[in-house]
């Protein structure tokens, strides 16, 4: 596209701080945990009135126990071109969940202090929404972008996206690029690895006895509990990058009583895909294996994320970035992380991907968390300048 439409673009951004901080301030305010999907959808709602207010269509693909997916589109601008890869789709993501309970902004709404602004999910993700959805208003003003641009926010991110992940995947398959608007690090930098997780639930059966008057006629799910949380946590390779954390543990009917039941929950994080069988695997034989006989366990997997693996061309496209971030007066640098987001989805479909686009942030998850205002348009400028030279970079 024309010197003339990326300066149309990057001087729309230039002047909208304002703008974006006050779209941002509403919807921080707004409830919006993982469970509460009226909560999610309600920020949905905010998502959709600003983007139909700029002209961009934005359809619904309903959740039904968590928030919608919403799809916003914005066809090509008239010098895109029609062939080649320019026909396939620039895609922006971004989920509007949080992880904090219900009631949250009332306790804490969200506030600037000193060029930083504070509330909850005002970094992860909020800010990055709103980026992506200036981002998109910014080439409906110019006139279109270099390829069909396709903002894709999902509600459910924070538990693994159960029922987002079909549509991120579905989407992915038809990107030529995917650009995760996830807060950008403290540093400044963006991700280009990260690890998978699997989160998991191991229920324990055991036998109730008194215990005192027939002891010995108990099988202690608790004492079983003890052995598999030794053995799990043993798995942990720090050399290989797999880590096992069993973090909640409960059981037990009374101090006086043999407990009959138990439950722990496991969080596994590892790197290369083929660790995940390998590990899975031993999980699953220390489930069935009964250190306290007379005891029985399974298990389930209640949440997911593939790893985030750079391939040669999601290399070209952080080059690519990091080049017009520069242009924006970014100095960007490339990091693996142990968390994990819905942009290894899109990586494990074979769509080039780079996450952490968004605006800059950090103490994620936490009454900390906050967000650097003068980051909001610079990294919208720099997506912006990213996506104007996909082309150039043959992507």
């Amino acid at each position: 596209m024309s010197a003339e439409t990326e300066s149309r673009v990057l001087e729309w951004l230039a002047g909208r701080q304002g703008e974006m901080l006050a779209l941002l301030e509403a919807m921080v305010n707004t409830d919006g945990g993982s469970y509460d999907k009226p909560g999610v959808d309600t920020v949905g709602a905010q998502v959709r009135a600003f983007l139909e207010g700029a002209g961009i269509p934005v359809e619904t693909i309903p959740g039904e126990r968590f928030g919608d997916c919403l799809r916003a589109t914005l066809d090509a601008g008239g010098e895109a071109g029609a062939a080649g890869n320019a026909r396939r789709n620039i895609l922006l993501m971004g989920h509007r969940d949080t992880v904090f309970p219900k009631g949250e902004p009332e306790r804490r709404p969200f506030r600037v202090e000193k060029g930083i602004a504070y509330g909850p999910g005002v970094a992860d993700m909020k800010a990055g929404l709103v980026m992506n959805m200036f981002v998109m208003a910014a080439f409906k003003a110019a006139g279109g972008a270099p390829g069909p641009l396709v903002g894709l926010f999902t509600g459910d991110e924070e538990i693994g996206s159960p029922e987002g992940r079909p549509v991120i995947e579905d989407e992915a398959r038809r990107a030529r690029v995917v650009f995760n608007s996830e807060p950008g690090r403290p540093n400044g930098g963006v991700v280009t690895g990260r690890k998978g997780g699997v989160f998991m639930a191991v229920e324990i059966e055991g036998r109730a006895a008194h215990s005192g008057g027939n002891f010995e006629s108990g099988i202690s799910a608790i004492g079983e509990l003890a052995q598999k949380v030794t053995a799990i946590h043993a798995l942990t390779d720090f050399q290989r990058g797999i880590t096992l954390n069993v973090g909640l543990v409960s059981g037990g009917q009374s101090v006086n009583t043999v407990a009959p039941h138990a439950q722990l929950q496991i969080d596994l994080r590892y790197v290369e895909p083929a660790d995940r069988e390998e590990i899975m695997g031993k999980i699953h034989d220390i489930v069935a294996k009964s250190y306290v006989p007379g005891t029985r366990a399974a298990l389930t997997i209640r949440g997911e994320f593939l790893p985030l693996t750079q391939t040669p061309a999601a290399a070209r496209v952080f080059e690519m970035y990091r080049g017009a971030a520069a242009e924006s007066g970014l100095e960007v640098t490339g990091e693996f992380t142990g968390g994990c987001a819905d942009s290894g989805f899109t990586a494990a479909v074979g769509a080039p991907t780079l996450c952490a686009v968004g605006p800059v942030g950090g103490k994620a998850h936490s009454p900390e968390e906050y967000l650097e205002v003068a980051s909001l348009v610079p990294r919208a400028q720099a997506l912006a300048r990213a996506i104007l030279r996909l082309d150039a970079a043959g992507l």
